[in-house]
């Protein structure tokens, strides 16, 4: 008889988990895999994660550049910021907003066209533009998803 709490039962329901970075991932996402990784690239190739329409369209900082935002998109966010950091030896990226959405490339084109109106310059997905012009952008495109 097994119980909840024994040891061979958990090493048993662990092993049909998925984690991304310590982070759990629901068996109901489209890119789940049993296993333990560091980033979704280490699960799965860059083409399979995009083929994948929903996840979250996020706005990332960092101090060294500090009137620009890049606005880009992911199926999560934090894995993201994860791999960012590994271009900065200070480690100092931060996410300064993010949506989710159903369809995260059609909503990143839209959020590109939207921040070229409003932007004082553009370099690729990088805007010079104010924050609170983006959290305030951010926060209309919530409501329109839901």
């Amino acid at each position: 008889m097994y119980y909840k709490d024994n040891p061979e039962a958990v090493k048993r329901r662990d092993s049909l988990r998925m984690y991304v970075n310590g982070k759990e991932i629901s068996k109901k996402s489209p890119l789940y895999k049993a296993g333990r990784y560091k980033s979704l690239d280490d699960a799965w190739s860059h083409e399979e994660i995009e083929k994948t329409s929903e996840g979250y369209v996020y706005a990332i900082i960092n101090p060294a550049w500090p009137d620009w935002v890049k606005i880009g998109k992911a199926f999560s966010h934090n894995d993201r910021l994860n791999n960012y950091q590994t271009c900065s030896p200070f480690r100092d990226y931060n996410v300064l907003t993010y949506i989710y959405t159903y369809d995260r490339h059609n909503k990143e084109k839209q959020l590109h066209d939207i921040f070229s109106d409003k932007a004082f310059e553009r370099k690729g997905e990088w805007f010079k533009i104010s924050k609170d012009i983006v959290c305030d952008v951010f926060k209309s495109q919530e409501t329109e998803d839901e």
